[in-house]
């Protein structure tokens, strides 16, 4: 194995742990709460199945869409959309027989020129249709950005659509 692949592979370990749900610690009151992670930025590159929680915060639900042969429902977690930081995007994908092979997000424009494209994991197995993964922002935030769902089904075929990122 070459260096490069030997970085990756720690990078990638190091990215996928950060997503991952955190064993809950008892506070002074004697409760138990939930650290929260600090958000790290995502490229081309898969996520960790987390268990469905709201571990990242308040969701803000972005609506709903028509991207090729399926019906989406797109949210992103409260907060501000800060160029260089990330967001933590879901979507959950229904009304199509078509296999999946990949979803990717990304913020910007519909071209994304640049943008990063981060590539979507299945967010809990149970729940098949719900995808996760935290969109890089890029920086500057182009003008009328939105958050762009490609979806890449059998026979390599990708559809596309947007959601707005509301305030």
């Amino acid at each position: 194995m070459n260096r490069l692949t030997a970085t990756l592979f720690v990078a990638l370990g190091l990215m996928v742990a950060g997503c991952e749900k955190k064993p809950e610690a008892p506070s002074s009151s004697g409760t138990t709460e939930s650290p929260k992670a600090p958000a790290k930025p995502n490229a081309e590159k898969p996520e960790a199945a987390a268990p469905a929680s709201d571990h990242h915060g308040a969701v803000i639900e972005l609506g709903n869409a028509t991207i090729g042969a399926f019906s989406v429902r797109a949210s992103r977690d409260q907060g501000e959309i800060k160029p260089g930081s990330d967001a933590p995007i879901d979507v959950w994908l229904t009304g199509s027989s078509d296999k999946v092979l990949s979803v990717r997000f990304w913020i910007g424009t519909q071209d994304a020129k640049g943008s990063v494209k981060a590539k979507a994991d299945i967010e809990d197995p149970k729940e098949p249709n719900h995808w996760h993964t935290h969109g890089e922002v890029p920086n500057p935030l182009p003008p009328g950005s939105k958050l762009w769902v490609e979806i890449e089904t059998t026979g390599g075929q990708k559809t596309s659509g947007s959601f707005d990122l509301k305030a």
